[in-house]
């Protein structure tokens, strides 16, 4: 089993690029294990992360409702935000500059063979990392991402997580608010829940700006130590 995971930063780049590249390195991994089956042979599959933010985006998973996006088509234009029906799991959400959103690609059978243990552990990675800005991150039963507060009439979303998965291999993953433009959460329902508020990290901490660098340094170093990693 191969346990190391090639880490990329792609900085800034247009959404529909990164998904493009997405399906490649996930495409490029399935035919590898289709290969190992049919020939009975014993070729290596790799595993890839993905650093990256987003120009003004809105996604919407393929069981999500279209109604929770709440701007017609002149309304995203003049928000300079695009919109995209995709290929994850759960509803629309929202990405954009000073949100970090990372894309795990992974052969889960180099892992654990469990995408709910999956799940947890890329929602503990964020919980963990959370922890040393002394948040008090948690899972709300029954939904997906991180949040603070949960149980509380102030219960708010702090990362939101939507993935795919297919012949063990994963695509997209989580977007952490870390110094994000919130306004552009008031033009959707995330996620599709009513009535929960979101937030970033930087708000939270009642500064300007978090050093975005510093946040994904403890993202990885979480994440490898979790899924007993190396890169």
């Amino acid at each position: 089993m191969n346990k190391n995971i090639k880490i990329q930063d792609l900085g800034l780049k247009d959404y529909k690029e990164t998904w493009t590249y997405q399906e490649e390195l996930f495409k490029a991994i399935v035919d590898t294990k289709i290969k190992n089956r049919r020939e009975d042979a014993n070729l290596e599959t790799e595993n890839h992360f993905l650093f990256v933010e987003h120009s003004h985006v809105y996604t919407l998973g393929k069981s999500g409702d279209l109604s929770n996006l709440l701007l017609n088509e002149k309304e995203l234009t003049e928000k300079g935000a695009k919109f995209y029906k995709i290929n994850r799991g759960g509803d629309i959400t929202y990405h954009g500059p000073g949100q970090i959103v990372g894309y795990p690609i992974l052969d889960l059978e180099n892992f654990f063979t469990d995408i709910h243990k999956y799940l947890r552990l890329l929602e503990e990675t964020v919980i963990l990392t959370l922890t040393e800005y002394g948040l008090k991150a948690e899972r709300s039963p029954g939904e997906t991402g991180v949040w603070l507060d949960v149980g509380t009439p102030f219960v708010r979303k702090i990362c939101a997580m939507g993935v795919r998965a297919s012949r063990w291999v994963t695509m997209h993953g989580f977007a952490l608010n870390v110094n994000a433009n919130l306004s552009y959460f008031d033009n959707i329902i995330p996620c599709g829940i009513k009535g929960k508020a979101v937030t970033s990290l930087n708000v939270e901490l009642g500064i300007d700006r978090v050093d975005q660098v510093e946040v994904k340094e403890k993202l990885l170093r979480y994440l490898v130590e979790l899924f007993d990693a190396k890169f």
